[in-house]
């Protein structure tokens, strides 16, 4: 079928984001002054663990016994705040889109394809991005946005996947999915979609046996004929 979507996770694949996330949480952390601090080497494990709160459990988990323990309701109070923080390091023009991303976009646009977002991340996050890295809100940007605060379940499952599909009204053979993770991957491979991948640099070392291609970036050059 011919192609007509698009459909971009968000994090390590529109821009290097994960240290601005680290970042942020870790100001919170020290805010709430709960003695945690994440180093690359934590969240690159942790990045394992799709979801921001999925990941406060997940580091819960490792504490050893008699170290303060969040409640749920605690965990979620503290994510809004690092979503904030996120939002504030973005607003300060912290972050750049990665290479041919911007250039992909607007060729596609030319091309009258559309475009969706498929994240695990939350919608604010979505429009932190698209405020810092095109200037506009991400319906401006993207025609929709499938985010993980809108399914029940998260990547490697493929509900955000198959929401976009559903908002966009295709199937999965027209459309190509991007994606910077192996929990992407399954994902997109969940919803019966083709999967391109530019490991990000939390990423490099996942396993992209599955997808279709795996390109270093989204530099013109680079990609396949079906995108040039």
């Amino acid at each position: 079928m011919t192609l007509k979507a698009l459909i971009f996770d968000v994090d390590g694949t529109l821009a290097e984001t994960e240290e601005a996330h680290r970042e942020a949480f870790n100001q919170i952390f020290a805010k709430w002054d709960l003695g945690w601090n994440w180093s690359v080497a934590d969240y690159t494990i942790l990045l394992k663990t799709t979801g921001g709160k999925e990941r406060m459990r997940a580091h819960q988990e490792t504490l050893p016994a008699g170290e303060r323990r969040l409640t749920d309701d605690e965990i979620a109070k503290l994510h809004v705040e690092k979503t904030a923080a996120y939002a504030a390091i973005l607003a300060a023009g912290k972050l750049e889109l990665r290479p041919g991303v911007a250039d992909l976009v607007a060729s596609a646009r030319a091309r009258g394809l559309k475009l969706a977002v498929a994240t695990t991340t939350n919608t604010p996050n979505v429009e932190a991005l698209c405020q810092c890295c095109w200037g506009k809100p991400a319906l401006e940007v993207f025609d929709f946005v499938a985010a993980g605060d809108m399914v029940k379940q998260k990547k490697p499952a493929a509900d955000v996947f198959l929401l976009a599909l559903e908002q966009l009204g295709l199937p999965a053979d027209a459309c190509i999915a991007f994606e910077d993770s192996r929990n992407g991957v399954m994902s997109a491979l969940g919803a019966k979609l083709r999967v391109l991948v530019t490991p990000s640099a939390y990423t490099d070392a996942d396993d992209f046996s599955d997808a279709d291609w795996v390109i270093k970036t989204l530099e013109f050059n680079n990609l396949p004929v079906v995108l040039r």
